[in-house]
């Protein structure tokens, strides 16, 4: 099936109780690029994509809609099939995987629907019905935090993940240090992000001083060659988030032995097609990994929890989506929700959601 129109639509996400505070942003509402493709035969698929401000990553709001405006006019008339697509993008615009990502989403919808089939079905079925959720915290303080831990672990979440940076490190000791009375003994496992946030002398000393605590330290540092220079030193597990902006450095970084995991989010790595491609380097590696994204809503939640459902669950660290900290929802019947901790994986052929059209008001652009 051939694309026969794309719509672009822009709508903003404000922040549930904002702002949401990492090491390197502040955001109290954030915009959100959605997709809308429809086929010959009027069949509709729909994808989103949201960065995290423009400090986050390599990777805004209006560079987004940029991309996808460039790219749109040449994808009208291409093959809905992700991998002729993904070509055809390539050969329209280099990078922006971000905003390829909300066209590869649209097409994993839409042949879904036109197949009668779940998107987790196209990436190789599901393996569980729910997924396991992981709650992250914004960058607060200790006493903050570790209140925040108490009322997630109570709620079931199996892992949670703290904020740090962008203050005194020996802030970020003691938040690690309350949180851990709180969840020590209870299952529930840690993860320290620090989101870039950290020098190399920080996260050396983070691990030094708290030998004791089983946490993972997730993008401690800036740079890829950051990692290369604590990797020897730390006693604590090295995930990469930031910097795992591709399947070239993942491969690099997960052949070379630098990381002991990944949070990976799909729209970074370029969408569904490439996540499935990054989850089974991770499983020849057994190397344990997120499935998740930078915020946005039902669409993105949606493609999220269909792609965690096809992780290997000795290896899935969970699957983060924004929704607890939004209010609403796009399809207000299907939108994606967290109970317990975990997250059902969504009934109906594709992503599982429709989405009111209406809530996004009239198109940015129409092609």
């Amino acid at each position: 099936m051939k694309i026969k129109e794309i719509h672009i639509y822009s709508h903003d996400l404000p922040v549930k109780d904002g702002p949401y505070t990492m090491a390197n942003a502040e955001v109290w509402s954030l915009r959100t690029t959605l997709v809308r493709l429809v086929g010959e035969d009027g069949t509709e698929g729909w994808g989103e994509t949201c960065p995290v401000g423009p400090t986050y990553a390599e990777a805004h709001a209006g560079g987004a809609v940029a991309a996808l405006t460039e790219m749109a006019p040449g994808l009208v008339g291409t093959e809905v099939w992700p991998l002729s697509l993904q070509r055809r993008m390539n050969g329209l615009l280099n990078g922006h995987n971000y905003a390829k990502a909300a066209i590869d989403i649209a097409a994993h919808d839409l042949i879904g629907k036109k197949l009668g089939l779940s998107v987790a079905q196209l990436l190789g079925g599901a393996a569980v019905g729910k997924v396991p959720s992981y709650y992250a915290t914004s960058v607060g303080t200790p006493d903050d935090i570790a209140r925040i831990a108490r009322g997630k672990m109570e709620e079931g979440y199996p892992r949670l993940q703290v904020k740090v940076g962008g203050r005194p490190v020996e802030v970020d000791i003691a938040a690690i240090r309350k949180v851990w009375e709180v969840i020590k003994g209870s299952g529930m496992r840690l993860a320290v992000d620090a989101n870039r946030g950290w020098t190399t002398r920080d996260a050396l000393r983070v691990s030094r001083e708290c030998p004791d605590i089983p946490f993972i330290m997730e993008q401690p540092c800036n740079t890829i060659e950051d990692l290369q220079k604590i990797r020897p030193q730390v006693h604590h597990g090295i995930y990469m988030d930031e910097n795992g902006v591709d399947l070239n450095t993942v491969v690099t970084a997960a052949g070379t032995g630098l990381v002991d995991g990944f949070g990976m989010k799909v729209t970074r790595i370029g969408g569904l097609r490439n996540f499935a491609i990054f989850r089974d380097i991770c499983a020849a590696r057994n190397l344990p990994h997120t499935c998740d994204d930078a915020w946005g809503g039902d669409i993105l939640a949606a493609a999220c929890v269909q792609a965690g459902a096809t992780i290997s669950q000795k290896l899935c660290e969970g699957v983060w989506i924004a929704a607890p900290y939004i209010e609403g929802n796009y399809d207000s019947k299907n939108g994606i929700r967290i109970e317990g901790g975990h997250i059902a994986l969504p009934e109906g052929a594709g992503l599982g959601v429709t989405p009111d059209a209406g809530v996004f008001g009239e198109p940015v652009a129409s092609f």
